[in-house]
Order: structure tokens, then sequence, then C-alpha cells
């Protein structure tokens, strides 16, 4: 199998054991040999939950041999399963299809990967890695026409070619995109944004003295990091792939309360930096500690996770129904979805988006316009509208035609 950057030998051995070439294993190896056979068997009887808990539990999923076999099955589907419809297409298939309106981006992307990692490679072989990547990137996005690509995806994507075979990969990230990603993938940035003041309501519930301090910062410090899985802020190889087995074996605002433990964790830091500094607090929040404690931040994330339930914070309910925080809110949720749910949710949160830019537009409007004597018409009007516009399916009705030839309206 390929390198990531490690001797590809040892990167596909979880065992030790007497040989002429192999001493006797250490401790810490058999115990690791001993969760790597643990996970290969939950693995091979598909037990989800226990596959979840050894890939939460120190160590993660132990190499990339064995991730290879786990990381399908979080995704909700087996690489060797060809019943799955992601599974049976045509490997080049993909080329004949129209072309994405975002490749032209995809390239310039493309050509900023692999800075950190794998270390060891050649010209040559950075040049097709680029070339699988490219690829990768491009199959997922002409099979799912509707996603819109965002700078910051291929640093995830480069994560799952390094990891999974040729045959999984596309898959692999196919699901991720529809199923646990797809808040960033929609025509704007408004329920990636709508995320981020999570950040807030978790630190008002954990730290209202922090939350205080901090009050004054827009939480967008955040986004690089939960955007991209943190793929594009960790340079160590081994901590991305660590990052990832826990980040898919947990629900989807799993990385949102990650970056609000992270916030946590620096308390002591932050305070030494005034309140009414705003523009300096963004700076150190924006960048994540170095060294960070990869498992000591996964066992603190779960056990506010646990005692700060989403459910329990104040923004939860601003969080659109169809946003993947709430129907990716379990794991069974994300394994039992298909590609075909994740497009419905999809269009579901661009009408969704459409009607609030309509709604606030109205609002401007009302405003700009406003006079004693036809506050309460035109209140009336906007009320009437509003409801039409929702009779009418949104803004593509009859009444939706009627809105935008009032308001200037376009659409996307």
């Amino acid at each position: 199998m390929e390198s990531n950057g490690r001797d590809a030998e040892e990167n596909e051995k979880w065992t030790a054991g007497p040989s002429s070439r192999t001493p006797w294993p250490t401790p810490e190896q058999e115990s690791r040999n001993a969760k790597a056979a643990n996970i290969l068997e939950a693995c091979e009887g598909k037990d989800i939950e226990t596959l979840r808990r050894l890939a939460t539990s120190e160590g993660g999923l132990v190499s990339d041999y064995v991730r290879r076999q786990a990381w399908p099955l979080l995704l909700g589907y087996a690489s060797h399963n060809i019943d799955v419809k992601e599974e049976i297409q045509e490997p080049d298939s993909w080329k004949k299809l129209p072309a994405h309106r975002d490749e032209d981006q995809v390239r310039l992307d493309v050509d900023r990967s692999f800075i950190y990692y794998p270390s060891d490679q050649s010209s040559k072989d950075l040049d097709r890695r680029k070339a699988e990547l490219s690829d990768l990137i491009t199959e997922v996005l002409r099979r799912q026409p509707y996603l819109s690509y965002f700078q910051g995806y291929h640093d995830i994507c480069q994560v799952f070619l390094l990891v999974l075979e040729p045959r999984s990969r596309a898959p692999a990230v196919a699901r991720l995109s529809a199923l646990r990603i797809r808040d960033f993938m929609l025509p704007t940035f408004a329920q990636a944004l709508a995320q981020l003041h999570l950040i807030p309501s978790i630190l008002h519930a954990v730290d209202p003295k922090l939350w205080a301090h901090l009050s004054g910062t827009q939480p967008f410090f955040a986004l690089s990091g939960t955007l991209t899985m943190y793929a594009h802020d960790i340079q160590e190889y081994g901590d991305i792939a660590r990052l990832f087995d826990i980040l898919l074996a947990r629900e989807a605002v799993f990385s949102v309360y990650m970056f609000a433990q992270i916030v946590v964790q620096r308390s002591e830091e932050l305070f030494e930096t005034p309140a009414d500094e705003p523009e300096m607090l963004h700076s150190i929040l924006s960048k994540l500690p170095k060294p960070l404690d990869i498992e000591t931040l996964i066992t603190n994330t779960i056990a506010l996770f646990e005692k700060h339930p989403p459910e329990s914070l104040r923004k939860w309910r601003s969080i659109s129904s169809f946003s993947v925080l709430k129907t990716a809110r379990t794991q069974d949720q994300t394994i039992n979805q298909t590609l075909e749910d994740g497009e419905m949710y999809f269009k579901k949160q661009v009408k969704e988006i459409e009607w609030t830019e309509c709604r606030e537009k109205a609002m401007k409007l009302a405003w700009k316009y406003r006079r004693p004597a036809r506050t309460i018409g035109l209140a009336v009007l906007v009320g009437v509208l509003s409801f039409w516009l929702r009779k009418s399916a949104g803004p593509s009705g009859f009444f939706g035609a009627l809105w935008r030839q009032w308001t200037g309206y376009q659409g996307h």
C-alpha cells in the first residue's frame, strides 16, 4: 500500500510478534494489537456501537490499515458491499458528466495541497497525489452537482485520499459532503455561521465569566477549524487522522463542541488580553494552540458535550431543522441516510435561505419607506405576501414572481 509519509511496511502492520525480523512486542504494542483486532472484529460484524466506542477511546482506530475498514462503516457504507448504489458506479464514468461550476477553484486549491504531509514524497509523487486529489474532488462534485465547493474542502479530501483505498474514496467523501458537512456546501455560508454562534452559547453555559470576556468578539475565529474538520490547521498527519476518527464516530455537532473546549482550555491566556481588544482576541483564537493534546481535548470535549447537550443551548432553536447538526444529531441518523436524503435536505435548506433573504429584504424595505400613515398598511402587505409566499412553495411560485417584481429580488 502507499505510504503517507511513514514507512509503508510499518503503516500496514498492526500486529507484532516473534520472527526473524520482529522482536517480541512490548506491553504497549500488545495493547495496540489487541485493540486493532477488536476493531477489525467489530468491522467484520458491522458492530457500529463497538466501533464508535473504540474510535472514541484513547488512540482511536490505531492505524490507517484499520481505518480503511472502519471509516466506511462509520460513514454508512461498507467498501465490500456492492449493493450500495454509491459503490457500483463505473470508476471513470464521472469524466463524461458535465463540468461543475467550481472546478477552476478546485484546481487552484489542489495546487496548494500536501504542504505538511506526506513529507517523504518526490516532486513526481506529489504531482501524482495532486492529480488524484483533483480527480477525487471533481468526481464528487460532478456526481453531486448541487453541492458548492468551498476553500478548505481540499484539506478534508486529502486526508481521505491518504487513508482510504482508491475505490472507497469518492463514496466516502460523497457521503461526508451530503450528510455530515452539507451546511458548508450550500450557496451561502449562512448555515455555517449559524453553527459558530453555538460556541458562545456553550461558553455561557460552562463559564459565564469567559463568555462575558469574549462577548465583543464574534465566533468567526472558529470558521477555519470547523469548516475543514481541523484539517487546514493541524500539521501532523497522525494527529489529523486521529481527530477524524472521533469526528466520524460522533455526531456532526461534536466538531463545534470541540472548538468551544479549545477556547475553554485557553481561558487563562485569553483573560490576559483585555476584553476591549476584540481584534487581538480574534487573532489568538483563530490559531490552534501548539502543541495540541489531542487525547485530552477529546476526553474533555466528550465531558462537555454530555454535561451541556445541544438541546440545552440557548441558540439551538435557531439552527435549521434541515441543518446537518439536526439531521445528523445521532450517528445512527447518518448511517441510515442516503445521498438522496442529503440532496433533499440540501434543497430544503436552499429554499429556507431564499425565504430568509426575502423576509430580510422586506424588513429593510419597510424600514426604508416607513411613514406613520403607511406603517400599518405596509406591515399588513408584508404579512400577506409572507403567507402566500409559503403557500406558493417559496420564491418559485406565482407570488414569488410578484415578490421579485416588487422588490427586485433575483434569487440564486
